[in-house]
């Protein structure tokens, strides 16, 4: 069937609720609408679903979250992980708890136990509970940090990480088959519940998931020193982590903490921010607003599933507040976790940092400050989850931190995914640890610019729309592998990482090697004097992201030479 007919059959077919052929109805007459809800079925990417919430196959709604849902139990049952069941969690997001009842009911309906939890819960206590509760799978309904009008659905492995390979493609290859929602199951929740298929998850989980977090403190004791004199401020952005990160912060002991009380509150509208994410300056009006009012030592934000961390710090030297990429961030903890717990003699053997391969190479620096393996993997914070899981198999490292560019990070290994709120925990002792030694995270950040050089790093993306936006953006991956540059921002290109071939080039020689990595739509380009650039389309928006990365003398230039750098990647 074309567009139109599929437009027909959810205006007329009895399957679709009165609001949903009344919502496709109102848009008689607009033709561009009705073909952009319907020229395809919304993608079940790698890690679930990602889309605009309404009517339409290529929307976010209770039909296409059941008919994900039915492909992922075609595969539980396949693997006969029924009894051990799913877990699932969803953040403040409009439509949020509707989706993921659906999907419970929708796992109920096909034999497998559904774990719900009862209100919205952080992404990472998700990736906690799936293996607390000894699940095959967890779901949890969210966009992360897009805007208001999209939602969610990312799936989970047994071992507490976003699906990858095998289960990945697997998962994929079942959900295609689910082709006519004549083979979507569902039921009452009454019965459900009656016949022991779904349990609400109690506050135990939260208990347990809040105790992992404290443990990731390396000295608790020096924040009992300072906690009548830091003050912090934060910012849930109308999101998940109000209550588990003035939780672990109370618990810790840090007493200063004010919460910006018109973004503490739940809400799928984001009232106050156009874009709920902390990488956007717009979002921290509010919050450098307090800051500026309590002489906040730092400012923090967390994104609506609460697996991002955003932070500015107050410089006392200019009396201005600064803002932290992820890289600087997850630097900080990073260097500040190996050299307290070298220090402690706590550092296990064999220990690594895992990194994505388009976030800072300062952490190689620091890595190898502390005798640490630096392990590289693709872009998506599922792929140091995996890795996780590979060390307890054959017992190579013991993973000691992970982060990513994009303001994500894990200490601890009682999650699989990037977990904000014990990047907050983390980083306010952190602070505190320079507080006693009369600094700042801006004069830490400092010295370990002195210490290892000073790096910086960019993103940009172009974004492609529509129905022609997907081969564009594949056209546009074609013409860079047939016709790799052999300079970028005046920087030579020495060596091309392909991922999707398996192979990297060296451009003097012409001699290829394995990438070791999976196979991904990913190119990677080594340049001269430590830049590097890389080009990769998202997997959840249509857009094509470019990250790049330089060395400079100091920040003014580094900064110089990634702006040079991005100029001639985009063209300008």
């Amino acid at each position: 069937m074309d567009y139109k007919e599929v437009y027909g059959t959810w205006c007329t077919d009895s399957y679709f609720d009165e609001e949903t052929k009344k919502e496709l109805k109102d848009l008689e007459g607009n033709e561009e609408e009705i073909k952009d809800r319907f020229y395809r079925q919304l993608e079940f990417g790698t890690g679930g679903l990602r889309g605009v919430i309404g009517a339409g196959t290529n929307r976010m709604n209770i039909y296409t979250v059941r008919q994900a849902t039915q492909g992922l139990a075609n595969y539980i049952l396949s693997e006969n992980g029924q009894e051990k069941g799913v877990a699932i969690a969803y953040d403040s997001r409009r439509m949020s708890p509707e989706f993921a009842k659906e999907a419970a009911l929708c796992l109920n309906a096909n034999g497998i136990k559904a774990y719900l939890f009862d209100s919205l819960r952080p992404t990472p206590e998700l990736s906690f509970a799936v293996r607390r509760l000894g699940c095959i799978a967890g779901i949890v309904v969210t966009a992360s940090h897009n805007p208001r009008e999209y939602n969610g659905y990312k799936v989970y492995w047994e071992d507490g990480a976003q699906i990858t390979p095998p289960h990945d493609k697997n998962i994929l290859a079942e959900v295609a088959k689910v082709t006519d929602f004549g083979m979507i199951r569902t039921m009452a929740e009454e019965e459900a519940v009656q016949k022991g298929l779904l349990h609400i998850i109690d506050s135990s989980v939260d208990d347990e998931y809040m105790a992992e977090l404290k443990k990731q403190s390396i000295h608790p004791e020096m924040i009992e020193k300072v906690s009548k004199d830091i003050k912090i401020v934060y910012t849930p952005l109308h999101g998940t982590g109000n209550i588990p990160v003035r939780r672990v912060l109370k618990e810790l002991g840090f007493e200063n903490v004010y919460v910006v009380k018109e973004q503490e509150k739940p809400d799928g509208a984001f009232p106050t921010v156009a874009y709920p994410n902390p990488e956007d300056a717009k979002a921290w009006e509010l919050a450098l607003k307090l800051a500026k009012e309590v002489d906040a030592d730092i400012v923090l934000a967390t994104d609506p599933d609460a697996d991002r961390l955003g932070v500015y710090a107050k410089d006392t030297k200019t009396g201005e507040y600064v803002s932290f990429t992820g890289n600087m961030s997850g630097a900080l903890i990073a260097e500040y976790i190996l050299r307290e717990k070298a220090a402690k003699n706590e550092l296990p053997q064999n220990p690594a940092i895992i990194e994505t391969i388009v976030t800072t190479d300062m952490l190689k620096a620091v890595a190898k400050e502390y005798g640490a393996a630096l392990i590289e993997v693709l872009t998506g914070f599922k792929y140091i989850g995996e890795q996780i899981k590979l060390f307890e198999q054959d017992h190579s490292h013991h993973y000691v931190f992970g982060m990513e560019e994009s303001y994500g990070c894990l200490a601890g290994t009682y999650a699989r995914d990037k977990d904000a709120c014990v990047a907050v925990m983390m980083l306010c002792e952190v602070a505190a640890y320079y507080k006693l030694q009369g600094k700042t995270l801006c004069d830490a950040m400092e010295e370990m610019y002195q210490k290892y050089g000073y790096y910086q790093e960019g993103l940009a993306t172009v974004t492609k729309k529509g129905m022609d936006g997907a081969q564009q953006i594949q056209d546009l991956m074609a013409g860079q592998r047939k016709n790799p540059p052999k300079e970028l921002g005046g920087y030579k290109v020495l060596r091309v990482r392909d991922y999707q071939e398996d192979k990297v080039t060296d451009m003097e020689t012409g001699q290829e090697s394995p990438t070791g990595l999976p196979a991904s739509n990913v190119l990677y380009y080594e340049l001269e004097n430590n830049a590097w650039c890389c080009v990769r389309p998202s997997g959840t928006e249509p857009k094509i992201k470019y990250y790049f990365g330089v060395k400079g003398e100091s920040v003014a230039d580094a900064k110089g030479k990634l702006e040079a750098l991005k100029k001639d990647i985009m063209g300008e």
